[in-house]
């Protein structure tokens, strides 16, 4: 029988975290687009919540679950002004790609 069938529910919840997590560090170091590493970023603050809602259910401690309230509001106020900066990027320059911002050198 396949182990994933095997694993408790937090077992495959921390496990599933673990691959989001490290899609996202391969995501944002592989690809060069600002969107694309917005969107790795996010899916890395996403795996980091899962873990932290399945060891606090896990524990029966409230406080991973007060802690991603937390994550979730600076996620939203980092995308909120990251989004910003890439528009304002590329109505300077007319792309996103991180490898052009060496332009924008004083």
């Amino acid at each position: 029988m396949s182990t994933l069938f095997m694993m408790s529910t937090t077992q495959f919840h921390i496990v599933l975290g673990l691959i989001l997590f490290s899609l996202g560090v391969f995501g944002f170091l592989a690809r060069r687009s600002g969107i694309v590493a917005l969107m790795c970023l996010e899916l890395m603050l996403n795996g980091i919540n899962l873990c932290l809602v399945s060891f606090s259910q896990y524990h029966g401690n409230p406080d991973g679950s007060a802690m991603i309230l937390c994550i979730v509001l600076v996620a939203a106020a980092e995308a909120a002004i990251a989004l910003s900066l890439l528009v304002k990027i590329f109505r300077k320059l007319g792309t996103v790609s991180l490898d052009d911002l060496r332009a924008l050198k004083g």
